[in-house]
């Protein structure tokens, strides 16, 4: 099942179990963020204002680094789409598992980072702030990749907005036979399914990251690595068992 997660050959199911797990995983990281540094990190429409804002205001200095976080996401969305298609032109296994094995090493950086903000806080708290940024940007860009932009998982307005536009569809009532034939008004069931569940799911992660660090502190970012992490990690095995095959044929 997990090396059917990250697999090049993508299904709908492994698609949204994936989808699920990053959407738990930004949920808790995102909680986390809010702990360490007390805003989100995940959504750019309220930077992109804070950043209009501040400017108007004569805070520049903030504006600034809001548009040093935008840029960090955009960094982060970027990066991911250099390593899928440098792995898809080389045709390997792990052309996903990279931006996933590189978001485990980041999330590991903003634990230590958020143990340590009380050392150099005028250079840890930025640096904190950018690295989420660019982790949020990163891991939706894996899943928008994945699902062909089906679904997000760090941001849940689209998410929401589908998901009351099906429930409208689902409870509209096609009163008239004659309307009905013109235009008959149906739920689409599955994406309904999909968007609680990546909702529910970011929530559930929310609410298990902000008790963990609450509880434990930053060391709450051990465990979502080591998730991603044996996620990535069979595609990248595999990539490097046939690179040693070449460099053995090579020798012989």
């Amino acid at each position: 099942m997990i090396r059917s997660l990250t697999h090049k050959v993508r299904t709908r199911r492994a698609n949204r179990q994936l989808g699920g797990l990053l959407a738990f995983v930004a949920g808790a990281a995102n909680a986390g963020g809010f702990l360490a540094i007390q805003r989100y990190t995940s959504h750019m429409t309220g930077i992109v204002s804070e950043i209009a804002d501040n400017l108007v205001l004569g805070n520049f200095f903030l504006g600034a680094a809001g548009l040093a976080a935008l840029c960090a996401f955009v960094a982060g969305a970027a990066t991911t789409a250099v390593l899928v298609n440098w792995a898809r032109r080389r045709h390997l296994h792990s052309e996903y598992a990279f931006s996933l094995m590189l978001e485990a090493v980041l999330l590991l950086l903003f634990g230590l980072l958020g143990a340590n903000l009380n050392v150099l806080v005028d250079i840890f708290l930025p640096t904190t702030v950018l690295v989420l940024s660019f982790i949020m940007g990163l891991q939706n860009a894996i899943v928008t990749k994945i699902s062909k932009a089906e679904i997000r998982t760090t941001h849940m307005t689209g998410i929401v907005t589908d998901l009351g536009i099906e429930l409208g569809r689902l409870f509209y009532w096609n009163r008239t036979h004659a309307g009905n034939l013109v235009h008959f008004v149906e739920a689409d069931r599955d994406k309904l399914g999909i968007h609680a569940s990546i909702l529910g799911l970011f929530f559930a992660g929310g609410l298990a990251g902000a008790l963990a660090f609450k509880q434990v502190g930053f060391v709450a970012t051990v465990p979502l690595a080591l998730v991603l992490s044996a996620v990535a990690a069979p595609p990248l095995w595999q990539d490097l068992g046939d690179w040693l095959r070449r460099q053995d044929r090579v020798r012989t």
